[in-house]
C-alpha cells in the first residue's frame, strides 16, 4: 500500500515551552501531551494523535546549518482551509515578528515564517481542483492576497480535489 500523508513532524528546539506558546500563538496547535523536555501539539483541525512533537535540546544549541552547510530539511508546511484564514494567521506572524515572505506558486498561495529557533516553516492555501485553470503556472511570484481573494473568494475551500477528494 501507498504512503497517504505526513502524520506528524518532529523537530529538535531550545526551549520545549517557548516553543509550545509560539505554536500556539502562531498557528493555534494545543498540547495534547506533554512531558520534562518534550510536547506533542496537535493543530486544531487534526484527527492525528498528534501533528507536531517537539523536543528540547537546550539553550547551547546552535543553529541548523541545512541549505547552508549541510544537507537537511527545508520547511514544513501547513495548509488552511481558506483566504481569509491564511490572511488571519499572516496577520498573526508579523505580530510576532516570524514572517518571513509570502509568494504565489500559482495553484498554491504561501506564506513562510521562522519559529524562535529560525526553523522555516510553510502555511498555504491550495487553489481547488475544479478552480485549476490554464494560466496557473507553478512559479513564485510575490503574494497578492486580495487578488487572490476577489479571484477564488475568502472562504472557498482550498484544497478540495488536490489535498482531499471532493465529496460527491
Amino acid at each position: 500500500m501507498p504512503v497517504t500523508r505526513l502524520n506528524h513532524a518532529v523537530l529538535f528546539v531550545r526551549d520545549v515551552e517557548r516553543s509550545v506558546t509560539f505554536y500556539g500563538e502562531a498557528l493555534g496547535f494545543r498540547p495534547v501531551h506533554q512531558l520534562p523536555g518534550a510536547a506533542f501539539l496537535q493543530a486544531d483541525g487534526s484527527q492525528n494523535d498528534h501533528d507536531l512533537g517537539l523536543f528540547e535540546i537546550g539553550s547551547q544549541a546552535g543553529p541548523s546549518g541545512a541549505g547552508r552547510s549541510t544537507v537537511g530539511l527545508y520547511h514544513l508546511a501547513w495548509e488552511v482551509d481558506t483566504l481569509d484564514e491564511l490572511e488571519r494567521i499572516g496577520r498573526k506572524l508579523t505580530e510576532l515578528g516570524s514572517l518571513a515572505g509570502a509568494s504565489d506558486h500559482g495553484t498554491t498561495k504561501a506564506l513562510y515564517a521562522k519559529d524562535p529557533d529560525d526553523i522555516e516553516f510553510e502555511v498555504s492555501w491550495l487553489v481547488p481542483a475544479e478552480l485549476i485553470t490554464d494560466d496557473l503556472e507553478m512559479t513564485t511570484a510575490p503574494l497578492d492576497l486580495a487578488a487572490a481573494k476577489e479571484r477564488y473568494g475568502a472562504t472557498t475551500r482550498g484544497g478540495v480535489g488536490v489535498s482531499f477528494p471532493a465529496r460527491v
